[in-house]
């Protein structure tokens, strides 16, 4: 099958590393970790697996920073090489076990990629799949398959970058005929924000600064909409076309970032939330007040210190987008105001309704009822147009660019 995958290979990382710098091309071209062409089908590990043929294979933020080589190597101890990239999915069931039951050939279905204790065959799972936390599982490299996060790094099950992927039972969601796949693909990337949203769920009297207006910033507003919250949502936005999708799905107000100097965009920030902006003997200014809560979805080390700067006493951070190791974040605001930092990672299982539901599932609901993200898909791409998608990802303002996705 035709895949594009990650080859792990420390010359090539090195020169990539290297390199990148001067020209980004050589984060994806022959001297590079990410390879494309014909790479072997996967198989189905055992009776309770499906193979899947893809429709759209999503490309993640993640996957970008995957091939800018961002990562933390923390990451690596939970993936096996080489595997073919893409863990946001649709496609279509051609081939199921003998053992699985709720699922048919034929079948247009989403993979939530989290390889925890079910899909690793791992009887009883641990505690925290026990508890629904799939994304905090203890086993993501024991049981019957390769160690690995999710799909797309894992050598065993394959990608939604390559034509065919396999996924365990557990995984699978059938996708509503109402739902378009121009929807379905982006289920992975709203359950992003999603989870962290019900895990931190604001006062309808809170004010929430939302810091970055990618795909995910968006999906944080579309999601604490969704969920009926009436919290103040303010946007910290790069491009206008970010903000007008901001402002689309309910934000309350967008601040651009774009060419404003801290001293100002914290002055904004301040005249919104109340508090007052100090002027230390050296560095950025130092804010007194600011949002309840502050979800940061860029990860980089410049807004991750403005998220925490711009969190008000004893309120709290969330941590959204992927951080790694950070060089320039002064932690000093933490113990100062006393704040409450929280990660996330992927979805997991949430109360829904007065029920315990998994983030997928309520995903799909939520799309059925009328949630409409299809716009947010503003580009897609052949498989073999890889090097042009990438170039696209890694310069989205100047395309307008918020979500993009292999079509095959």
């Amino acid at each position: 099958m035709k895949a594009i995958w990650f080859e792990e290979s420390i010359p090539r990382y090195l020169l990539s590393k290297t390199l990148g710098n001067i020209h980004h091309s050589f984060y994806y071209n022959v001297f590079s970790c990410i390879r494309y062409g014909d790479f072997l089908e996967p198989k189905l590990p055992g009776p309770k697996w499906v193979k899947i043929k893809t429709l759209m294979g999503g490309i993640c933020g993640s996957d970008i920073g995957l091939i800018k080589l961002h990562d933390s190597p923390a990451t690596s101890s939970f993936a096996s090489f080489p595997f073919v990239i893409g863990h946001e999915n649709l496609g279509v069931i051609v081939e199921k076990g003998e053992e699985v039951k709720s699922f048919e050939v034929g079948d247009r279905v989403i993979a939530d990629p989290t390889l925890s204790c079910r899909a690793r065959d791992i009887d009883p799972p641990c505690e925290k799949c026990q508890n629904w936390e799939f994304s905090q599982c203890f086993n993501f490299n024991k049981g019957s398959i390769s160690p690995a996060l999710m799909i797309g790094a894992c050598r065993d099950t394959g990608g939604s970058w390559g034509e065919y992927y396999v996924a365990h039972e557990f995984q699978l969601f059938k996708v509503p005929d109402k739902i378009t796949n121009e929807n379905a693909i982006l289920v992975d990337a709203f359950c992003s924000a999603l989870h962290p949203v019900m895990r931190n769920f604001p006062k309808d009297t809170d004010t929430v600064l939302v810091v970055g207006a990618g795909s995910i910033g968006i999906n944080v507003v579309s999601s604490l909409r969704a969920l009926g919250s009436k919290a103040r949502i303010i946007v910290l936005a790069r491009y206008k076309f970010q903000g007008d999708f901001a402002k689309h799905y309910g934000a309350d107000e967008v601040i651009y970032t774009r060419g404003l100097e801290k001293s100002k965009l914290y002055k904004k920030i301040v005249e919104m939330t109340g508090g007052e902006v100090l002027k230390p003997v050296l560095g950025k200014p130092v804010v007194v007040g600011g949002a309840d809560i502050v979800f940061e979805c860029v990860g980089s080390d410049d807004s991750i210190d403005d998220a925490l700067r711009l969190t008000k006493q004893g309120g709290k951070t969330v941590l959204v987008g992927l951080v790694g190791i950070t060089k320039k974040v002064d932690w000093t605001f933490v113990w100062f105001k006393e704040l409450k930092v929280a990660g996330t990672n992927s979805s997991s299982g949430e109360i829904f309704r007065g029920e315990r539901k998994r983030g997928y599932e309520i995903a799909l609901t939520l799309m059925e009822e009328g949630l409409d993200l299809s716009p947010l898909l503003t580009y897609t791409f052949k498989l073999d147009e890889y090097k042009k998608a990438i170039q696209m990802n890694f310069f989205r303002g100047k395309y307008g660019l918020i979500k993009s996705a292999f079509v095959f």
